[in-house]
C-alpha cells in the first residue's frame, strides 16, 4: 500500500505523510504537483480524482499531468519508466520485494504516447497496491 501512497503524490500529496516522507520531500512533491497542474491545465478536482483512483476521466491533460509529475520525480523519462530509480526511491519505503512484484506487473505497460504510458503506469501501480 505504501507504493500507492508514493505515487498518490501525483495529485494532492496529502497522503504523503503516511509513508514517512520528510517535510522537505513532501514540500518538493507538492511543488511538483502544483507546477504540473498549472502546466497541463487540469483542475484541482481532476488531480484529486486521479489521486483517489478515479480513472474515468480520460482527458489527455490528466494523462499529461501524470507524465509531468513522474518525469519531474525522476521515475519516468521520455515515456520510459526508470526501474532502477523506482526501486531506489520506493524500495526503502515499501520494501524491495514488494516494489519488484509491482514492477514485474506494471513496468512493461505502454500507451499510445508518453502521457498515456505514464497514466497507465500510475493506474497499474494504483491497482496493484492492495497487496502491500
Amino acid at each position: 500500500m505504501k507504493v500507492f501512497f508514493v505515487f498518490a503524490a501525483i495529485a494532492a500529496l496529502s497522503l504523503a505523510s503516511a509513508v514517512g516522507l520528510t517535510d522537505s520531500q513532501k514540500a518538493e512533491a507538492k511543488q511538483r504537483a502544483k507546477a504540473c497542474v498549472k502546466q497541463e491545465g487540469i483542475t484541482k478536482e481532476q488531480a484529486i480524482a486521479l489521486r483517489s483512483g478515479n480513472f474515468a476521466d480520460s482527458d489527455p491533460k490528466v494523462k499529461c499531468f501524470a507524465n509531468c509529475f513522474l518525469e519531474q520525480s525522476g521515475l519516468v523519462a521520455n515515456g520510459q519508466i526508470k526501474p532502477d530509480v523506482v526501486l531506489a526511491k520506493l524500495g526503502p519505503i515499501a520494501g524491495e520485494a514488494n516494489v519488484k512484484e509491482v514492477q514485474a506487473k506494471c513496468d512493461s505497460t505502454k500507451g499510445a504516447d508518453k502521457c498515456d504510458t505514464s497514466y497507465l503506469l500510475y493506474k497499474c501501480y494504483y491497482e496493484n497496491h492492495a497487496q502491500f
